[in-house]
């Protein structure tokens, strides 16, 4: 009885290893179901698995990783090289990080070489548009860099690219996903260039930052010089301030110079000191701040300064109006003006009155004249006409 268990046993061994052998060999599935990775013992031919990836490009070591197709580097470039091509640059102190859109992205020093460098990449696509942030001047190297390679570049204002990332569900923050976000806002939304301005343009700009600096340190130093009690302290803050004078009235005498050399702006200049409360300085910020003087309309003029007021309303409740964003600087001359226009006894203050007895704010006033003077400046330049009376209907008319 023994051996004939023995040999029954033998004979269902070798039934079961020939099965084995016949039968196709059945592919095992790892992660989530329905996944299209295979693991590393499947018998299946590697090239002809789906979602299968070289050990080149598949990443280890990250243990929430489903898997899944992604599409590789190299197919995203084909799509940039092959459409429209959208480029957001983060620009930081140290470094520029730039995307491509749909993907790819490069980082380069926030140098002369590193600028070079990222406008020789940009030229070798055929770019749409790049967008880049305002961040105090440390973007002026790179747009001016962008604008003599003919590559067109917008610059906005950041608080416009962090609402763009918030409403399109990025919450998070790198340098990275900055620069995507704003090569996402410029195929979205497709702000407009920003034209490349002349060397002479650039100086005088430079020269009215300059002499607006050294009048800040002025009246910083002058407030120490009240509040101090040591008089060797005083002495030196004393010398700094004869030094700061000296360096303001050159620089008031390089502004002359500059206005007085350019004819065009020798003839803006006359115009804008013709209009009742602004002087030399206000007309030479809106020379070097606010270019587009004469070209656009005065509804987008107020806009572009920040002095349009904007509503904010909600069913039945009616709030402030307030002004804010713009070119501040410009904003700071023009409210300069209108506060020494509001004195005189023109048109303008006859204006500034009419909203005072109408129970308009004094800041509020203020800011309807400051207006008023922008459109007048507006429409002398746009006909070359000085100031005269005529003007005094569109001085008088309704904020």
């Amino acid at each position: 009885m023994a051996s004939k268990h023995r040999s029954l046993d033998k004979a269902f061994t070798m039934n079961r290893t020939a099965r084995q052998t016949v039968s196709p060999p059945v592919t095992k599935t790892v992660g989530e179901p329905r996944s299209p990775r295979l693991s590393s013992s499947s018998t299946v031919v590697p090239e002809q698995s789906i979602g299968h990836r070289s050990a080149a490009t598949q990443r280890t070591g990250k243990p929430h990783n489903k898997g899944g197709r992604r599409r590789s580097s190299t197919s995203r470039e084909v799509l940039v090289m092959d459409g429209a091509c959208f480029v957001g640059i983060d620009v930081s102190k140290h470094s520029l990080d730039g995307c491509l859109r749909p993907g790819t992205t490069f980082r380069h020093e926030n140098t002369p070489a590193g600028i070079a460098q990222a406008v020789a990449l940009l030229s070798s696509h055929a770019v749409t548009l790049v967008v880049v942030e305002a961040t105090g001047g440390l973007e002026v190297p790179l747009v001016r860099g962008l604008q003599r390679a003919a590559i067109p570049v917008a610059v906005i204002n950041p608080r416009h690219a962090r609402d763009f990332a918030k409403a399109s569900g990025r919450l998070a923050k790198t340098d990275t996903i900055d620069a995507q976000v704003l090569a996402h806002f410029a195929e979205a939304l497709r702000p407009k260039p920003r034209q490349l301005s002349d060397e002479q343009t650039q100086l005088l700009d430079a020269l009215v930052t300059r002499r607006a600096q050294l009048i800040d340190m002025r009246t910083m130093e002058q407030n120490r010089l009240g509040n101090c009690a040591d008089s060797r302290v005083r002495d030196n803050i004393q010398a700094h301030l004869d030094w700061l004078r000296q360096h303001l009235d050159d620089t008031d005498r390089e502004l002359a110079e500059a206005v007085r050399n350019n004819p065009t702006w020798q003839a803006r200049d006359e115009l804008l000191q013709s209009i009742p409360g602004i002087g030399k300085v206000v007309s030479q910020t809106l020379l070097a701040g606010l270019p587009e003087l004469g070209t656009l309309t005065a509804r987008q003029l107020t806009a572009l300064v920040g002095l349009a007021p904007f509503a904010d309303d909600s069913g039945q409740r009616q709030g402030k109006r307030r002004i804010f964003g713009g070119r501040a600087d410009v904003r700071a001359k023009l409210y300069l003006a209108a506060l020494t226009a509001s004195r005189s006894k023109g048109p303008l203050g006859q204006f500034y009155q009419r909203l005072r007895t109408a129970g308009k704010a004094a800041k509020v006033a203020l800011v309807a004249v400051a207006r008023k003077l922008l459109t007048i400046a507006n429409a002398l330049v746009r006909s070359g006409r000085g100031y005269t009376t005529d003007y005094a209907p569109l001085a008088l008319a309704r904020a």
